[in-house]
């Protein structure tokens, strides 16, 4: 049984402007700045006018069209996975391997999508929403998100490269390092937990993988206060 809590727009005035590229994003079609693109090109109207003008603000009772669909703004639906290893964090995969859309089937009517990737062979909590606005802020490079990952490895982390990883490695984008790093276990050295708000692609294997550690099990534990 899934447990369901609802959540509801309060104290909203429904005469009260609001940006049409808001609009878009609180009805799920897509973040806002995705959503000015949609504006500039042409795709969006307004009670059979199309809008082009970015900063145009319309009333929640005014007819909006995305690519002559109507749109209007659900209720704000977030789901929790604890996403499975052979499991792509995309909406449709040509190659058609198993995705994380086809593990929350049924779990709501809205569209939902993704915040974020994790890896295929990556496990651990994922966020899906129709909340555009808090899923562009989840991406976005300028908002650290705070992420904690449980790592085993194929031997033992020395405490010398342990000290490196948090003084920082040197990678082909760049030098980057963990905020925090220590063993989990009293009885392994090859199990750890790092904390990182980095969101470049396969962080956590390439952290490893410079210093020469394969990661058999990446599981992230902990994304923005979720876990």
């Amino acid at each position: 049984i899934k447990k369901q809590i609802e959540y509801k727009e309060q104290f909203v005035d429904p005469n009260e402007p609001i940006r049409l590229n808001k609009f878009l994003a609180n009805a799920g079609v897509c973040s806002r700045r995705e959503a000015d693109e949609f504006i500039t090109a042409g795709v969006v109207s307004v009670n059979g006018e199309v809008v082009t003008e970015l900063g145009t603000k319309i009333k929640r009772s005014d007819v909006v069209k995305f690519h002559d669909e109507p749109v209007s703004i659900e209720r704000k639906v977030y789901v929790l996975l604890n996403k499975p290893k052979d499991t792509v964090t995309t909406s449709d995969d040509p190659q058609e391997r198993r995705t994380v859309m086809d593990l929350v089937k049924g779990a709501c009517n809205e569209r939902i999508y993704p915040v974020g990737r994790l890896d295929r062979n990556t496990t651990g909590v994922l966020l899906l929403t129709n909340d555009g606005d808090l899923a562009s802020k989840l991406t976005h490079p300028k908002f650290l998100k705070k992420k904690i990952y449980h790592v085993h490895l194929d031997k033992n982390l020395t405490k010398a490269d342990m000290d490196q990883i948090a003084a920082g490695v040197q990678l082909e984008d760049g030098e980057i390092h963990a905020d925090a790093i220590s063993y989990t276990h009293d009885f392994t050295k090859a199990m750890v937990g790092i904390e990182i708000h980095f969101g470049k692609n396969r962080i956590v294997r390439r952290f490893f993988e410079s210093l020469r550690y394969t990661v058999v099990i990446p599981d992230r534990v902990f994304f923005v206060r979720l876990t």
